[in-house]
C-alpha cells in the first residue's frame, strides 16, 4: 500500500486527526475500562505546536495514520501513533515508525521513548520488532504502562 509522504498536520486536518485517533483507540476502551489518553488529548494544541504528522492515501487524500511526537532535551517522545483500522496491514504503522526514527536523527536526538498500556498487548509484540526495548513498568493513576526506549545508532557518512 502506497501512502503519500508524511507531513505536518494543519488546522484543516483536525477532524481527520480526531477521527483516526478515535477509530484506532476506541477498541481498547472495553479492555482497559477507561478511555485511552490519546482520545482525550488536545489535538488542536498538538497540531498548533507542530507535534502531529499525518499520512494519507494517495488516491483519496484521506488521512489514514498519524504520530504525535515531542522533542525533549535528550530524546524524542512518541506520544501517540494511530492507524485507521481500515488501513491495518498495509505498512502504514511501519512507515510512521520509520518517520519517527528519521525525525529523531534529524533533530540530533540519540533515542526515542514511548509507553503503552500493559493491556494493549498487540503493541508489546510490535515495538520490539522495531528495535524498542521495555525498560520499566509503572502504574500512573488508572493506567498500567510499559515504557520503551529505542537507542538510535549513529550513521556514519
Amino acid at each position: 500500500m502506497e501512502t503519500k509522504e508524511i507531513r505536518a498536520a494543519t488546522a484543516a486536518d483536525m477532524p481527520a486527526v480526531k477521527a483516526v485517533t478515535d477509530a484506532a483507540y476506541r477498541p481498547y476502551i472495553a479492555r482497559l475500562g477507561v478511555v485511552p489518553v490519546p482520545m482525550e488529548a488536545d489535538h488542536a494544541a498538538d497540531v498548533a505546536a507542530g507535534r502531529v504528522f499525518v499520512t494519507e492515501e494517495p488516491a483519496t487524500a484521506r488521512v489514514i495514520g498519524l504520530v504525535v511526537i515531542e522533542a525533549r532535551a535528550d530524546h524524542l517522545f512518541l506520544d501517540s501513533i494511530a492507524v485507521h483500522p481500515d488501513a491495518h496491514g498495509r505498512g502504514v504503522g511501519r512507515r510512521l515508525l520509520e518517520f519517527v526514527d528519521a525525525r529523531a536523527r534529524a533533530l540530533g536526538l540519540p533515542e526515542i521513548r514511548l509507553y503503552t498500556n500493559a493491556m494493549m498487548w498487540e503493541n508489546q509484540r510490535i515495538y520490539p520488532k522495531f528495535g524498542y526495548h521495555a525498560v520499566e513498568r509503572r502504574v500512573d493513576g488508572p493506567y498500567d504502562r510499559i515504557h520503551y526506549r529505542k537507542r538510535l545508532v549513529r550513521r556514519v557518512s
